[in-house]
């Protein structure tokens, strides 16, 4: 058996991110791995290995314990493995349209190393984008499905922005935050990746068959799941790791204290990952979360797509410009002449020796500014002086 035969047979055997079967393919490699799995039992090496590293010390009552825990996960896969066919498997992948990708390809994201023994063994891709390529400059955003108004606003300006400036968006393609985000970056020409806890061949939600493929023409369907795997509740917090592996940081856009998105975070902390968190109304539960990443400091505070890519682009070289308030005419004006400015009357009018007196400069520079003043527009004559001129509307 190839090995790509191999890992295509390990996606059914176990359900992804079982970090038993990814330390016995890793030292064992995936054929012998599969190997022992038909024979139905480990290795001795292998089973000591499993009891000692979750009880050191002498043998016991719970040493008998786990290497019985480990006969039954051996057990569980040799039953899956009598109805597994990773040849009709590839061709059931390839007449949908996907392609299978495993370590050591082109198109293999090698960020995935991270993920140790949780890796997954393969991916079904499903897209016209390069998967490795695509994640090279990617930014992850995640969130409520129950998104409100003001959530999904932000999230498709995200994914707007970041497209717009050449950074790709994985989220999972869900309802509401990822849903939002993917569509705001298909308005880019960047690709935007979405990684599912199904097979490709299954649109789920089913109400994102239209988005789904749309993303297929602009980026890439993303799965470590066979074909025809149907999305249960484990996959998606697996899945989650994915996508904070994938990319070069994590912003969480609206997450309620108890959320999925929040198991993504923890995800992006543990492998090293920046992570932003969006602020929104205090009043709201939907955003307590971020509020709570925000507080404890485990998240930085973003709130435009140029803040996020400062945060997770080269160093000095995505700086995001500095927010800063409008400018107005006065604000030009040199200290002299804005303190004659200051104290010019509003209503009735004054001479420039009582400007002078009020301004606190000699009368020799009021008069050298009234002029200048008046020129502008910021003052005018009347006949007991100089005074504010007048506001007018816009447009008169």
């Amino acid at each position: 058996m190839s090995e790509r035969l191999a890992r295509v047979t390990l996606m059914r055997l176990a359900e992804p991110g079982d970090e038993v079967m990814g330390r016995l393919v890793a030292s064992r490699g995936p054929q012998a791995a599969v190997g022992q799995v038909r024979r139905g039992r480990p290795d001795p090496e292998f089973a000591r290995w499993f009891t000692r590293s979750r009880h050191p010390g002498p043998a016991g009552s719970r040493q008998e314990r786990l290497a019985a825990r480990l006969e039954r996960m051996f057990a569980s896969w040799a039953a899956r493995l009598e109805t597994a066919d990773p040849a009709r498997d590839l061709a059931e992948g390839e007449r949908h349209g996907a392609r299978l990708v495993i370590p050591g390809d082109p198109e293999w994201p090698t960020q995935l190393g991270d993920l140790g023994e949780s890796g997954p063994h393969a991916l079904w891709l499903h897209g016209e984008a390069d998967l490795r390529f695509s994640c090279l400059r990617s930014v992850a955003v995640v969130g409520s499905r129950a998104a409100t108004p003001y959530g999904t606003h932000v999230a498709a300006d995200f994914g707007a922005g970041l497209s717009e400036r050449g950074w790709s968006v994985v989220s999972g393609g869900a309802y509401g935050i990822d849903g939002a985000v993917h569509r705001g970056a298909l308005a880019g020409e960047t690709p935007t990746v979405a990684v599912l806890a199904c097979g490709t061949d299954i649109a789920y939600p089913s109400a994102h068959h239209s988005l789904f493929a749309a993303v297929r023409s602009q980026g890439v369907l993303v799965s470590e799941c066979p074909m025809g795997a149907t999305p249960i509740r484990p996959r998606f917090l697996v899945r989650n790791r994915l996508i904070a592996a994938l990319s070069r940081g994590t912003v969480v856009i609206e997450a309620a204290v108890r959320s999925g998105a929040l198991n993504t975070a923890g995800h992006a902390i543990s492998l090293n990952r920046h992570l932003a968190a969006v602020p929104g109304p205090v009043t709201s539960q939907t955003s307590a979360g971020c509020h709570r990443l925000i507080r404890q400091g485990t998240a930085v505070c973003v709130t435009t797509p140029e803040e996020m890519i400062e945060l997770v682009g080269a160093m000095g070289g995505d700086l995001a410009p500095e927010a800063r308030g409008p400018v107005l005419p006065r604000d030009r004006l040199d200290p002299d002449t804005r303190r004659v400015l200051e104290a010019v009357p509003a209503r009735t009018g004054a001479g420039p020796a009582t400007i002078a007196v009020a301004a606190g400069v000699d009368l020799e520079t009021v008069l050298s500014c009234l002029g200048g003043l008046a020129a502008a527009g910021h003052i005018e004559r009347v006949p007991r002086g100089w005074r504010l001129r007048p506001e007018r509307p816009p447009g008169r």
